[in-house]
């Protein structure tokens, strides 16, 4: 199914969702519908909402098409390339038209695109970056819209992980919670107490996860941004809260006495 799933990025898909989907700037309503579709643009990886046109409280108007460079990466060893989730909205991989919004004085410039494609002729692409407020139902989303084939799955575990930055010893734990993300190395997250947080210098880093919330960070012995955390994480990652995971693909790990080879991801 993985396999499936990777072999159709080159194509423009498309899911319809039952949700209510609402996106809000400047304190008006750009677009409410409860008929919205998710889609992911050829190389994408990460979705963006769609509109009927009927939804959207403004007439899109064609604009130029605005300068972005593809950023191009390997989810694995060996993948086809797709486009980093950072990738500018501006860069389109389908035929079609960039829209600019406008209601009430507020202009969006470039915040639309309408794809030439017979199921989504008569739809709107937003940007999600261009909105203030995103809410499926009344629940606020942050970074993206979630995937409903990606999941994360959190589990308690007794398996004993240590993890060594240039051969030092910065954490172990027997008490660790694994995080499986769906296309994504499983992350390691430890409790605090057994962490040298005397280590670890705090970052002015932070990211945010559609599916886990916003993540602070620290570097670790000259390695920037090596490990991080989610203090109040989003409901799905509740079990996260406060304990703190290392990019293994700059550390090594050690799992159960065995030492782990370092994956192959974008963040290597």
């Amino acid at each position: 199914m993985g396999a499936r799933f990777t072999g159709d990025l080159a194509e423009l898909r498309y899911e319809p969702v039952a949700k209510r989907v609402r996106a809000v700037a400047s304190g008006r309503t750009f677009a409410d519908s409860r008929r919205a579709v998710l889609v992911w643009e050829p190389k994408r990886v990460v979705p963006s909402y769609a509109f009927a046109l009927s939804d959207v409280r403004a007439t899109p108007i064609p604009s130029d098409d605005a300068l972005a460079a593809e950023n191009p990466v390997q989810l694995a060893e060996g993948g086809p390339p797709v486009l980093d989730p950072r990738t500018a909205f501006a860069v389109h991989t389908c035929p079609g038209r960039p829209q600019t919004l406008a209601v009430d004085g507020v202009t969006l410039p470039g915040a639309g695109f309408r794809p030439d494609d017979p199921d989504l002729g008569e739809h709107v692409i937003l940007d999600f970056s261009a909105f203030d407020e995103w809410l499926e139902e009344a629940e606020p989303i942050v970074d993206h819209p979630r995937d409903p084939f990606s999941r994360i799955d959190i589990r308690r575990s007794d398996s004993r992980v240590q993890v060594e930055v240039d051969g030092v010893v910065v954490a172990g734990s027997a008490a660790p919670r694994l995080l499986f993300e769906t296309g994504i190395t499983p992350r390691y997250y430890l409790p605090r107490e057994d962490v040298r947080m005397d280590l670890l210098t705090p970052s002015d880093t932070r990211t945010t996860c559609a599916y886990k919330g916003h993540a602070t960070y620290w570097s670790v012995g000259g390695h920037r941004d090596l490990a991080w955390s989610y203090d109040e994480p989003l409901s799905d990652a509740r079990d996260i809260a406060g304990y703190i995971a290392f990019l293994t693909e700059r550390v090594d790990v050690v799992l159960d006495g065995e030492r782990l080879p370092r994956p192959i991801t974008p963040w290597s």
